[in-house]
């Protein structure tokens, strides 16, 4: 469900009824992974999807019903031999879609309206639902916060309530989605209720080093990518918001300076585009020690083994050396500034998921992969 943030929030400040489906598994090749979510409202309005397609027409169907009855319904979506194109994964995948009717004042209704005030705000929650289980609890959810604290219940069992929370927490911890099996006294226990838990975090930093022409179309392939993004620069004269319009932020400081007092996570991607040894050895020392996602910069291999060489004797390590990206950017033969920052999304969406970078066309690799990030 809150993948549908903020449009979720809009749609349950009014008093209208909505029913909202979502993944809670996905097995073999499948479009969308767990907590893709379609809300249909009372008037049949449909917002997002849970399959790219496949199967929306039935979800829907499934949603006005529980719109009609007020019973939540666990249904299994996979590739059907007699009739492929009718209610199937024509992909050859199958997807487990709980479908959850929100009525005016149901308690996951309430949750979900803090879960979008909390999140507007840029606080980290996460909501963890019965989907599987037992009826009595079908439907119950707790809306956990980072620092452990929750809202709700899954049925009044305070052991089972801590326990979710903490599930829920390690997850918003590391911004995961997924299913957790729980036994109705609180332990792992599989075969008792089934929680899927969803995290709601705030989007991934990537920070561009270097006010250059390729950074204001890196700027606009990161925002694509849903990261907030700050340019930084020590020269004010090109680290202008006129320059950098699409930008987050826009910093003028020296670039190690700057990385040493801002806020990093492991999510976090920085992209050195500035290719002088000047700002470029100072920051690398730095940004190679971090705990971030993806390290990465710009430069030709001559530039690449020079920076080597003077980053060995600044005293960085093999192990440290080897997470530097360079060059940066896959090989796709762009020329543009726009070519360019596509090669360098691409190689950090490849990073991010594991990917290879092989064109899908002859190999045998699986196209979608068994991910809960």
């Amino acid at each position: 469900m809150l993948d549908l943030l903020p449009e979720l929030g809009r749609l349950l400040k009014d008093d209208r009824a909505v029913a909202v489906a979502t993944v809670v598994a996905v097995g073999g090749s499948a479009p969308r992974g767990p907590g893709a979510s379609l809300a249909v409202d009372e008037e049949g309005t449909v917002t997002g999807s849970v399959s790219g397609g496949c199967v929306e027409g039935a979800v829907y169907e499934l949603c006005r019903q529980a719109l009609k009855d007020g019973h939540s319904v666990l249904e299994r979506f996979g590739y059907s031999d007699e009739d492929a194109f009718a209610v199937g994964l024509t992909c050859g995948g199958i997807l487990d879609v709980v479908v959850t009717p929100l009525p005016a004042g149901a308690p996951l209704r309430a949750l979900l309206r803090t879960a979008c005030d909390l999140a507007a705000t840029g606080e980290a929650v996460a909501l963890a639902r019965v989907v599987r289980g037992p009826a009595a609890h079908l439907g119950a959810g707790l809306l956990v916060r980072a620092d452990g604290s929750f809202d709700g219940t899954l049925g009044g069992r305070t052991d089972l309530d801590v326990t979710a929370a903490a599930e829920a927490r390690a997850a918003l911890d590391t911004g995961r989605t997924g299913t957790v099996e729980l036994s109705e006294d609180g332990s792992h226990c599989p075969g008792g209720l089934t929680l899927l838990i969803e995290s709601s975090v705030p989007p991934p930093r990537m920070i561009v080093f270097g006010a250059v022409d390729f950074a204001a179309a890196l700027v606009r392939a990161g925002k694509f990518l849903g990261y907030h993004v700050t340019v930084c620069d020590a020269r004010p004269v090109f680290a202008t918001r006129a320059r950098f319009a699409e930008a987050d932020d826009v910093v003028v400081d020296w670039p190690h300076r700057y990385l040493r007092g801002t806020t990093t996570d492991a999510r976090t991607v920085l992209c050195v585009l500035t290719h002088d040894a000047k700002f470029d050895i100072p920051l690398l020392e730095v940004a190679l020690r971090l705990p971030v996602a993806f390290v990465g910069a710009m430069g030709s291999r001559r530039t690449h083994a020079d920076r080597h060489r003077r980053l060995r004797e600044a005293g960085l390590t093999e192990t440290e050396l080897a997470r530097l990206r360079s060059p940066i950017g896959l090989d796709l033969g762009g020329r543009t500034p726009e070519e360019t920052a596509l090669s360098i999304a691409a190689e950090i969406v490849a990073a991010r998921r594991g990917g290879s970078g092989v064109p899908l066309t002859g190999s045998a690799r699986p196209i979608h992969r068994a991910d809960l990030a």
